[in-house]
This record gives C-alpha cells, sequence and structure tokens, in this order.
C-alpha cells in the first residue's frame, strides 16, 4: 500500500489537529508495517502567525493553489493509492486514488460562532466531501455518532480510531519556554485555544463567585494560544496568568505540578488535554460531555457545567488531600489504555480495508 498523508496542520496550528498529525506519524514510524508505505504531503510553510494580510494570503495559496494543483502532482509522483486527509480542506486526487478522511468533530454545525468566516466557508466544504470520501475515520464514538445522526453518514464507512498519548514528548527538545512560573505554591492549570467553546468565561465567573464570597483560590495558569480578536474579554481576574503557547516539555513540567487540569469544554471530539493530564497525574476536572466520557473514563474529577459546580470541585481539590490522590492515581491507568501506536494500527487496519477489502 502507498499512502499519501495530509499533514498540512503541522504548518497551519498548534492545537491538537497538529498534536493528532504528529501522533499519528510517531506511531506509524513505530509500528513499522511491512506492506505500507507512506509520504507526508503538504505545501511546507509555516502559517502559525494571526497577522493579516499574510495569513490570508498563505490561506488562500495552500487552498486554492497548493490543494488544486500541485498536490496531486505529489501524490502522482509517490504513486499513492490512497490519500488520507487530515485537514479541513481535501487536497485534489489523481485520477483513481481512493480517499479516506478524518473527522475530528462537528462544531462547525453546532458552534458555529467558535470560527472565522475562512474557516466556516473552508470547513463546509470539507464537510461535503465526506459524502464522497471512501471512508471517514472519527476520533471517538461521540464523534461517529454524531456524523451518522446529522450527516447520515452510514456506520459502514465510519470507523472511530481514537487518539494517544506515549508520554515521549517531553524528552524532544522543544522551543525555549520559561523555567521559572509566574507564582510560586499550589496553582491551577487551564490547556487550550482561546476560543468561546473552551469555556474561559465560565472560570471568569468561577473566580468572580470566589472573589465575591471572601473565598480564596489558587492561581489559574493559562497555556494556550491568545486569540487577539477575542473581543470583550476585560481584565483578568486576580491570579490569573496567560502563559501564551509553551513547549511540550513546559506543558508537562506544568501538568505534573498544577492542583488539576481545569477543562470546562462545551464540546469536544476528542480531548487530548484531559488524557495527557491524567498519563501524568494531574487530575482532570471537566464535565459529561460530547466525548470526554470515552477519554476521562472514571478518572476524572466530575462536574455540572456551572460556576457552582465548578468551584466546589476547586476548593474540594485544594483542601481534600485523599480525595486528590485518589484522582493522581486513577489518571495514569486510564491514560495507559491509549497509546499513538494503537492508534496508528488501527488507522493501518482502515488503509488496508479501504485498498484491500474481503482480504
Amino acid at each position: 500500500m502507498r499512502v499519501g498523508i495530509d499533514t498540512n496542520p503541522l504548518y497551519v496550528t498548534q492545537a491538537g489537529v497538529a498534536r493528532y498529525v504528529r501522533g499519528l506519524l510517531q506511531g506509524l514510524a513505530s509500528v513499522q508495517p511491512e506492506d505500507c508505505e507512506w509520504q507526508p504531503v503538504a505545501w511546507e510553510v509555516e502559517n502559525l502567525a494571526y497577522a493579516q494580510p499574510q495569513r490570508a494570503l498563505k490561506t488562500m495559496f495552500r487552498e486554492l493553489i497548493w490543494a488544486r494543483w500541485l498536490a496531486p502532482r505529489a501524490l502522482r509522483r509517490f504513486g499513492a493509492e490512497l490519500l488520507h486527509t487530515t485537514s479541513a480542506s481535501a487536497p485534489n486526487r489523481p485520477h483513481g486514488t481512493k480517499h479516506l478522511v478524518t473527522l475530528y468533530d462537528l462544531a462547525l454545525l453546532r458552534h458555529p460562532e467558535r470560527f472565522r468566516r475562512w474557516q466556516r466557508f473552508s470547513g463546509q466544504r470539507g464537510l461535503h466531501q465526506l459524502h464522497a470520501a471512501d471512508h471517514v475515520i472519527t476520533i471517538s464514538q461521540f464523534t461517529a455518532d454524531e456524523a451518522m445522526r446529522m450527516l447520515g453518514l452510514p456506520a459502514s464507512r465510519l470507523t472511530p480510531v481514537l487518539l494517544g498519548w506515549d508520554g515521549v514528548a517531553e524528552s524532544v527538545p522543544g522551543p525555549a519556554t520559561p523555567t521559572t512560573l509566574p507564582v510560586s505554591g499550589e496553582f491551577y492549570l487551564f490547556v487550550g485555544s482561546l476560543e468561546p467553546g473552551k469555556n474561559l468565561a465560565l472560570l471568569r465567573e468561577v473566580w468572580s463567585a470566589a472573589a465575591a464570597a471572601g473565598q480564596s483560590l489558587p492561581p489559574l495558569l493559562i497555556a494556550g494560544t491568545r486569540w487577539a480578536g477575542v473581543p470583550g474579554e476585560g481584565a483578568p481576574p486576580s491570579g490569573w496568568h496567560y502563559l501564551g503557547h509553551v513547549s511540550d516539555a513546559e506543558l508537562g513540567r506544568l501538568y505534573r505540578q498544577a492542583l488539576a487540569l481545569v477543562f470546562p469544554s462545551k464540546y469536544e471530539g476528542f480531548g487530548l488535554p484531559v488524557l495527557e493530564a491524567m498519563g501524568r497525574g494531574c487530575p482532570v476536572i471537566c464535565s459529561r460531555v460530547a466525548s470526554l466520557p470515552e477519554v476521562a473514563g472514571d478518572a476524572a474529577w466530575w462536574c455540572e457545567l456551572d460556576a457552582a459546580s465548578y468551584l466546589a470541585a476547586l476548593r474540594e481539590c485544594a483542601r481534600n488531600a485523599s480525595a486528590r490522590a485518589a484522582h493522581v492515581q486513577a489518571g495514569p491507568a486510564q491514560a495507559r489504555k491509549f497509546s499513538w501506536a494503537t492508534c496508528a494500527s488501527e488507522t493501518l487496519s482502515v488503509y488496508r480495508k479501504v485498498l484491500r477489502p474481503g482480504t
């Protein structure tokens, strides 16, 4: 089998999609299948900054020129039998090349306010292409169920392949990041792209409610790229510290030192920060929404999705050492159920299913 893997997310985002692509490639390298040769296919030009018009121009070239004209040539030279698309906009394929798509979630339909205008346009095109794809991988059973219900895709053309965590990223050198934290002592951690769906607004309510009641909470460290376009935030609550993007090594240290990861997301296709935190023995405080029960199992500190429930959990986590220790112990056991090698092996099975049906 000769498979071209769309690796464009590595050059356009630092969020979970890029982590999936890196993890899949890492897993494939560890599995080393004898019956499959794969090649990354991408316009390898970084477009991580949000400065305009540079970002828009690079996006237009990637999606309108590279994807339509240059990608098919690269696939043809490689002799690809299958294109595995991992980004919102699928590159064109040579005639006869099969097509597999990874679908992360249906946030574009459920929460369109989370996306910029171009993302909505490009994402809608990607959703339409799902019906023409030979097969679709989803990153959770939750997303597969939504694809059947909201898109009408049959179960026979969907295969859930859950994401992984191997804990090796901390040994890989990354960009220099601060080793001195902006706080001393205990702190809570938030990890994610700072867009509305991640629900940082709920944590503002939590800290405000604590202050109004004369209660103190440990500081909150916030790791993730801060969108320049997030309006109306106002001044951060006392004790909040925005770290921006941090390397995997620094993120690992934050997980190990934090009292807990606080993850009040409204909607997830998977929820990699939850898995990565549990793997490092960091308790996770989150809600039973979307895919998170699949990922966290019985290891999470479950809350209702409201300020009162989160405030109670944060206070309990900070003062009840035995309850926190139970979650510290449960997390790694749950995380060991997931690995990038398993993700790669199951993805290879889908490749064989598409290219060698009946074998």
